[in-house]
């Protein structure tokens, strides 16, 4: 796939109960313009930012799936990919499966309980911009189960997995891509006790904003919440939050990268 290699996060799309309501959050949020969603294509609905693909928006079709926030791994073969999921120890929920000369899509689940998609695009290559404020920045997995992840990742995708903490409550990672090294393509972060029991393992993903406090108190004013932060931390100054529909992210400020991990 040109522009992405095998594993790179390629694409995140989030899963609402209103579309309209969430192009309003999102729009003034991260300036994003939007273009029709088909009602054959389920109302799926690409965002822009400048005019270029930076996510989609979708409607849920049941009201018992989750809102949330989903994000896609490239692959350029995912029979293959299927089958290395398999071998590592995860799960194959959904597909791989053809989405109308788009691309390739796959549902699955890796050995903690987190769920993931990967995707192998045609006429939608994924990210048309990434990395700058108001597009995709980066996304961590929060996981029980760290060894047995970053052991996932690693067979499935070739991860190299740098450990930023111990085996204690402080336990993170980075995940390279194999022998590039520069910036991270993922993280991984041990739920502690400081997380909910009832809280399953899950994706977060993270867009770029060029002033984090600023991008909170637009977020309050629309009707969405902090849960934590804003935290100054070395890959920026982020908060985790969710949208006025509940779907969780988060927002961070790359060029703030001082202070402490958390803790």
């Amino acid at each position: 796939m040109p522009g992405h290699a095998l594993g790179e996060p390629c694409w995140v799309d989030a899963m609402l109960p209103d579309l309209e309501a969430g192009k309003r959050f999102y729009g003034e949020l991260f300036g994003w313009t939007f273009g029709g969603g088909r009602a054959e294509y389920g109302h799926y609905t690409q965002a822009f930012r400048d005019g270029e693909n930076v996510a989609a928006l979708v409607p849920k079709r049941d009201g018992r799936m989750p809102t949330v926030w989903n994000v896609y791994f490239c692959s350029p073969d995912l029979r293959e990919t299927g089958e290395a999921i398999r071998r590592a120890g995860g799960h194959v929920l959904i597909g791989p499966a053809e989405v109308d000369g788009f691309g390739t899509m796959m549902t699955a689940q890796d050995p903690g309980g987190a769920v993931f998609g990967v995707w192998r695009g045609k006429d939608c290559a994924g990210f048309g911009r990434k990395g700058e404020p108001g597009s995709f920045c980066r996304t961590e997995v929060l996981t029980r189960a760290p060894e047995a992840v970053d052991r996932f990742y690693g067979e499935v995708f070739g991860f190299e997995t740098k450990r930023q903490g111990g085996a204690g409550e402080f336990d993170l990672a980075e995940w390279f891509l194999p022998g590039t090294g520069g910036e991270p393509v993922a993280g991984r972060v041990r739920m502690g006790s400081g997380f909910p029991a009832e809280l399953p393992p899950h994706f977060v993903t993270y867009f770029a904003v060029t002033d984090c406090d600023a991008a909170l108190e637009t977020l309050v004013r629309l009707g969405g919440r902090v849960h934590h932060g804003p935290l100054d931390t070395p890959s920026g100054r982020y908060a985790s939050v969710s949208d006025d529909q509940g779907a969780g992210f988060a927002v961070i400020d790359t060029s703030r990268r001082t202070g402490a991990g958390p803790s």
